[in-house]
């Protein structure tokens, strides 16, 4: 199943292809005065390993003859579709160990795969071509990246024997994803001198008829000759529109400069209405207010006034009472926390604990102090019990402090039932330190 949508592969990608082709045919009548179709032819040198990294299954990779075909569709002069076909073969042995001297113990000694076909539709993006004063440039930058499909036959070897046939001889059929980067040198108006390197990442790994946990890869380091084709004179890769809007911006200052004796007379005419309206704009005081509107004649220099003309009135700043808490004031709560009893499961405070909190009823009234009450509880019982329980008796604090006359805007009161214990809940004495309301001062 999965050979078979790989096989469909190629023919989406051409109907994608065709169809991008089809979109932008009528982009604009500039754009079809220029070549938007091509065809490259390239060799080069096909090696079983990526420079960018990763684990290679043998120590003495080789490098192969490569060469392949490519079809483009232009659709702007920064962005194309490209179908590439790849054919060659990869090489590589454990003749030598890998850098650092490490042998390869791998039982496979040698390997030789045939790339039947490789095919993949690519994106590729023009990186630099942009020149301000010419129309067509002659350097192109390039990336590319895409999606396709690679078939090949593996040959390994063990030991120092002959290559044998890996999979019974059959063709390998695998998704490859190939990353690149090149240089496009114009040579004539419509062939293109093209010097590329791919980065193919199988995803399988069987490329080399060795598993080692890690998809395999390849790399093409080609160069080629690009050919533009249809009835452009020009290649719309080449094309420029940067210069074309430096040309439309000279043709604008044309127009400019014909209409500067009209701005010329506005000007004068300006000057004119100012001189008559000096009286009208006259600002004795100097704050930004004409005498005709100036409310409040004579404001000193350096004063902000208003639209009126008269100073703004600058709200008195509030100042901030600092509060100092005292070692006494935290021995107050200390002994309301140390005394704070309630009822089994409730939220019922106890009578031998209304002297203490009477005392930090007293404390928040003298120094307007704000308090946070927290409630906290052991791990008995659920976790939504727990916590409305921890709330109640945090309320049930709060709410005895504002009967003593607290101010109730200054007491914050919340539960965090079991969340935040500050012993072991696996003892008695640990569940009972546990159970707390924690008062903190501000």
């Amino acid at each position: 199943m999965k050979q078979n949508l790989f096989k469909c592969l190629p023919l989406a990608f051409s109907a994608l292809f065709l169809g991008g082709a089809v979109q932008a045919q009528d982009k604009s009548a500039e754009a079809n005065q220029l070549s938007t179709w091509s065809i490259g032819i390239n060799a080069g040198a096909l090696s079983p390993i990526s420079p960018l990294g990763g684990k290679n299954d043998f120590s003495n990779w080789k490098t192969d003859l490569g060469y392949g075909l490519y079809i483009k569709k232009q659709l702007t002069p920064y962005f194309s579709l490209r179908l590439d076909g790849v054919r060659g073969k990869l090489k590589g042995d454990n003749a030598e160990p890998f850098d650092g001297g490490t042998v390869n113990m791998s039982s496979v000694s040698a390997f030789e795969t045939d790339l039947s076909y490789s095919g993949s539709l690519n994106a590729v993006v023009n990186l630099f071509n942009i020149s301000m004063f010419n129309k067509n440039s002659a350097l192109q930058l390039y990336a590319s990246a895409g999606a396709g499909l690679a078939g090949y036959k593996v040959k390994t070897a063990t030991g120092s024997g002959t290559l044998t046939d890996y999979a019974a001889g059959k063709t390998i059929s695998e998704l490859i994803i190939p990353v690149g980067l090149g240089a496009k040198f114009k040579v004539a108006e419509r062939i293109n001198l093209d010097l590329g390197w791919t980065v193919n990442y199988v995803d399988g790994d069987n490329l080399d008829g060795v598993y080692r946990t890690g998809n395999d890869k390849y790399s093409y380091a080609y160069g080629g000759l690009e050919f533009a084709l249809g009835k452009g004179g020009k290649q719309l890769a080449w094309h420029n529109p940067v210069a074309l809007t430096y040309d439309e911006a000279l043709q604008a200052k044309q127009t400019a400069d014909a209409l500067k004796s009209d701005m010329d007379a506005q000007k004068a005419e300006n000057a004119k209405l100012r001189a008559e309206m000096s009286d009208l704009m006259k600002d004795t005081d100097g704050d930004g207010v004409s005498d005709k509107f100036d409310k409040c004649p004579g404001t000193p220099s350096g004063v902000v006034v208003d639209g009126a003309g008269c100073p703004l009135k600058v709200p008195v700043p509030v100042v901030q009472e600092k509060v100092i808490i005292t070692e006494a004031d935290r021995k107050v709560v200390a002994d309301a926390i140390k005394n704070l009893e309630f009822d089994l499961n409730k939220a019922t405070i106890r009578a031998k604990s209304y002297p203490t909190l009477n005392r930090v009823a007293e404390l928040l009234i003298q120094k307007n102090f704000s308090l946070k009450l927290a409630g906290h509880t052991d791990n008995t019982g659920s976790n939504a019990l727990n916590m409305r329980l921890s709330k109640a008796r945090a309320e049930s604090v709060r709410t005895y402090l504002v009967a003593q006359g607290a101010n109730a805007s200054r007491i914050e009161a919340t539960g965090y039932g079991e969340e935040q214990p500050i012993a072991s809940n696996k003892t008695a004495a640990g569940r009972q330190k546990n159970r707390r309301v924690e008062f903190t001062l501000y």
